[in-house]
């Protein structure tokens, strides 16, 4: 029985509350819309925040209240996980007032939304891209912030990101071999530029080892008027992966490679010469 009471009880709660909201939402006074908006913000109801706040906003265009109308809005967009409708309005309120009250957490909230949007890496990056971008116009414009080192750990996991995903496309080049087409020569393109664009990518050791096995593989498996070069290839690849990593987790596995491009050219490491800065 008490249960039914409360649960009737939580029914007419609610069918007050629908009853007071359609009130306002057919009001034409902007003001109560106004003040009802920042109330159901308060209550966290951002999606009626959001409604009301988008019928009244012609209203305010040109007053004083336009920016605190556009940063709630962002703002409810934000809480309600609404990520690309609250970077819209965030990025409208900054570019509009460049020096407005809430421009500094506007700007950080723009990236902030887009990097908790960002997908798996094996998906479409296009919102990984531009939280970069949102954060590095952030840090630019805010370079003293006290949300500065947070952005730049942020935007640094975003490059991590699109590192991974240059390695997935990279290992699938390894694996699917001399598949219809020279796939270990993509391979080796694909970690060349992971490599040049992500200087300090943790994943900077697997890019290197697959350029090291896609030489091995591109040598072992070529005409006997390539192999000489190819395998030449491989030890500069080899001494690259050394200089780079001198105590890399490969480092038995390429020096085996290393030896046997030793033994098809018929030389003898004692003989051969180090390349500059080897040890």
């Amino acid at each position: 029985m008490k249960i039914k009471i409360l649960c009737t009880f939580l029914l007419a709660v609610s069918l007050a509350s629908c009853g007071e909201y359609n009130k306002v939402l057919k009001s034409r006074d902007a003001e109560l819309k106004y003040t009802y908006a920042r109330k159901y913000f308060d209550q966290k109801k951002y999606s009626r925040t959001t409604t009301l706040l988008d019928e009244i906003l012609t209203t305010y265009t040109g007053s004083s209240k336009e920016q605190e109308i556009l940063f709630l809005m962002a703002q409810a967009y934000f809480y309600d996980k609404d990520y690309t409708s609250a970077t819209q309005y965030y990025t409208r309120y900054y570019n509009k007032f460049p020096k407005g009250d809430y421009t500094e957490l506007a700007r950080f909230n723009a990236a902030y939304g887009l990097y908790l949007d960002s997908p798996d890496a094996r998906l479409d990056q296009t919102n990984t891209i531009k939280s970069i971008q949102e954060f590095q116009n952030f840090l630019e414009h805010f370079p003293q912030s006290e949300k500065a080192p947070e952005a730049q750990d942020l935007m640094f996991k975003l490059q991590e990101k699109l590192a991974y995903k240059e390695l997935l496309a990279a290992r699938l080049y390894f694996n699917l071999g001399l598949y219809m087409g020279n796939n270990y020569e993509s391979c080796i393109v694909t970690s060349r530029e992971a490599l040049k664009n992500y200087l300090f990518s943790e994943l900077s050791e697997e890019f290197q080892i697959l350029i090291v096995r896609s030489r091995y593989e591109l040598a072992y498996y070529s005409v006997e008027e390539k192999k000489q070069a190819r395998y030449r290839e491989l030890m500069d690849e080899h001494f690259n992966y050394k200089n780079m990593f001198p105590d890399g987790k490969y480092m038995k596995e390429t020096e085996k490679y290393y030896h046997q491009a030793l033994k098809v050219l018929g030389q003898d490491a004692d003989r051969i010469a180090v390349p500059t800065g080897t040890e």
